[in-house]
């Protein structure tokens, strides 16, 4: 398909995804704004945190975690799964359940888990059943209103975590910081449109670079969660295989098996998210890695995030890596919204519900 051809767009789309990423700058400075504004508990003696959350809803705290890391003196524990780790007791440890619809299965049961254990509970959704456990039981949620996909909510999974740490005392305010990633994010965008050739529109350009290969995007750093947020959405919205690996820990296996099978190996490509903010010593390693994966017959390319502070840096190389999938959807011909895969395997597990 010509992603210049935009006439189809619609046609494919027709539950507008893409103007939930058009939207992102806005919504996640929304989202800000709403975090600020919302009842939070006085919580105290509070000395690790463990957020609840699967798919959409767990990418924010993935990129909250990475921006914290430096700052935070809190441990900060992202928990995909059934139940709690048995650290996760008491009242020093808060558990803030992350779920878009509030009828995630895995963080309704880390949400039981952390009543029965005493943890100290804060609930994020637009409603479901987490809303209704949380009045039932007294426990403070915090809910927003957001009709599409968990996917298209990050702003809103991230921008109110942001708000409960710097609340809480344990980071700075980044309100500044949000403020410049939203203009470096808008700033971008103008080479992002639909409407801009794909001559000048990088996301169209790498899109085309990816269709019809096998795809591994790396990140290091504050971009590490980005590249599982490239990884999710060319799977949700492309409907495409891709995976994502993290720097330094791929020079100290993934480096090793880039020799078989040789036939497929040329149908690979490995992007490189790379950040002025990273470590210098993983700047080196992204350049020398990318090359021994050239070196032995693999696409490569780097991806360089925009802007002049690292929250910038992360939501600009996110927000492309959003429109990149879109436009890889539409170069397959495939709906960017529908997920019926997931859907079905839903499906499936509620039918056998123990």
């Amino acid at each position: 398909m010509n992603l210049d051809d935009i006439s189809k767009f619609k046609e494919i789309d027709a539950q507008g995804m893409l103007s939930h990423i058009e939207g992102l700058p806005d919504q996640l400075e929304f989202a800000w704004q709403l975090g600020a504004k919302l009842p939070l508990p006085d919580w105290k003696g509070i000395n690790k945190v463990l957020v609840a959350g699967m798919g959409g809803s767990a990418i924010g705290a993935d990129l909250v975690a990475a921006y914290i890391a430096p700052h935070c003196p809190l441990p900060v524990v992202i928990h995909r799964n059934y139940s709690l780790p048995a650290w996760a007791h008491g009242e020093d440890t808060l558990v803030i359940a992350s779920s878009h619809s509030g009828n995630t299965e895995e963080t309704l049961s880390s949400f039981t888990a952390a009543q029965e254990k005493g943890c100290e509970i804060l609930a994020l959704t637009t409603g479901g059943k987490l809303a209704e456990m949380c009045k039932t039981s007294g426990i403070p949620f915090w809910q927003f209103e957001h009709h599409g996909q968990p996917r298209a909510a990050v702003g809103f999974s991230a921008a109110l975590l942001l708000a409960v740490f710097s609340r809480s005392g344990w980071i700075s305010n980044p309100g500044a910081e949000i403020q410049n990633a939203v203009r470096a994010m808008r700033k971008q965008q103008e080479s992002l449109h639909p409407q801009v050739s794909t001559v000048n529109n990088p996301a169209k350009r790498i899109a085309g670079q990816i269709y019809g290969r096998w795809v591994t995007v790396i990140g290091a750093d504050i971009l590490e969660p980005v590249a599982r947020r490239w990884k999710s959405q060319i799977s949700e919205i492309a409907k495409a295989w891709g995976q994502f690996e993290s720097l330094p820990e791929v020079d100290h296996n993934t480096l090793a098996g880039l020799s078989f099978p040789e036939d497929s190996l040329s149908h690979n490509l490995a992007l490189f998210l790379r950040a002025r903010s990273y470590q210098p010593r993983n700047l080196l390693r992204s350049k020398l890695t990318k090359t021994a994966f050239m070196l032995e017959g693999l696409g490569t390319d780097f991806i360089d995030a925009q802007g002049d502070k690292p929250l910038a840096q992360q939501w600009t190389a996110l927000h492309l890596g959003d429109y990149t999938a879109y436009y890889l959807a539409m170069a397959y011909g495939v709906d960017p919204t529908a997920i019926p895969t997931i859907q079905m395997l839903k499906s499936e597990m509620a039918d056998k519900e123990q």
